[in-house]
């Protein structure tokens, strides 16, 4: 555990060299994160430094009952406040979906600090945020009204995308967060955004996107407009679930060419 910014955050943090700092999607958890075999730490952990953490209110992390508190800046300020503790002044910032966000938004606060980004399904955002917006206001009323059990049985009622369809608990996940926070956590991720494109088109360190096709949570279309945004990015796109082997070479190589 670290204590950052008045909240305990549970960390695993393995391997020697250059870190690494990735981060999981909402309502998940780096044990989530782990168990779902997108990435092969211990192999990535062989050669760089990998910190992961539960963020604020998910997970074994402490968390408040502040909407505002889970707003991916604040995550980001989060992070950064992390790699202070740990002593790291520089590093690749990296993360899935909510983690992405965070990533990013630390990267446009200080592009000094961060080496390069890795952006893996990055979320809804711009055009396509206001939509998804509305969908984590309504869970969270529906949390508030009749409990998680209700919140469960619509979240899992919804159509599995298309690339999941052979690994369907992949995406129906039970939230690794509790019932009293989790109203709050859907709300600051309601009211959050990836920073403003002019300001994603200011940083120029090199950034890995991995995406994938299908997921409306997840739509390509924002890897590929922050492809066109930042000057120096690579993006590859998962067509079939299968195709997701290949992500812990990529990472590697991306890495490994920064060393």
């Amino acid at each position: 555990m670290v204590t950052v910014r008045g909240v305990d955050l549970a960390i695993s943090d393995s391997g020697a060299g250059p870190a690494l700092f990735y981060g999981h999607g909402l309502s998940s958890s780096r044990a989530q994160d782990a168990a779902s075999g997108m990435f092969d730490w211990k192999r990535v952990a062989s050669h760089h430094r990998v910190v992961r953490w539960d963020a604020r209110g998910h997970g074994e992390s402490s968390g408040i009952d502040d909407a505002d508190a889970y707003r991916w800046d604040n995550l980001a300020e989060d992070l950064l406040a992390l790699s202070d503790a740990l002593g790291i002044e520089q590093f690749t910032a990296g993360g899935v979906s909510m983690g992405a966000a965070t990533a990013l938004h630390a990267a446009v606060a200080v592009p000094d600090r961060i080496a390069a980004l890795v952006l893996v399904l990055a979320p809804t955002a711009y055009e396509t945020r206001a939509g998804q917006g509305d969908l984590y206001r309504a869970g969270a009323d529906l949390v508030e009204s009749q409990g998680m059990t209700a919140y469960l049985e619509q979240v899992h009622a919804q159509p599995v995308p298309e690339i999941l369809s052979e690994f369907a608990g992949l995406y129906r996940q039970v939230p690794a967060v509790t019932e009293a926070l989790l109203p709050a956590v859907l709300r600051g991720a309601a009211a959050s955004d990836l920073p403003d494109p002019d300001a994603v088109r200011g940083i120029s360190m090199p950034t890995l996107l991995l995406a994938w096709e299908t997921d409306p949570g997840h739509p390509l279309s924002t890897s590929e407009r922050l492809a066109e945004l930042l000057p120096d990015s690579e993006l590859h796109v998962a067509r079939k679930l299968r195709d997701l082997a290949s992500w812990t070479n990529r990472l590697e190589a991306f890495l490994d060419a920064r060393l």
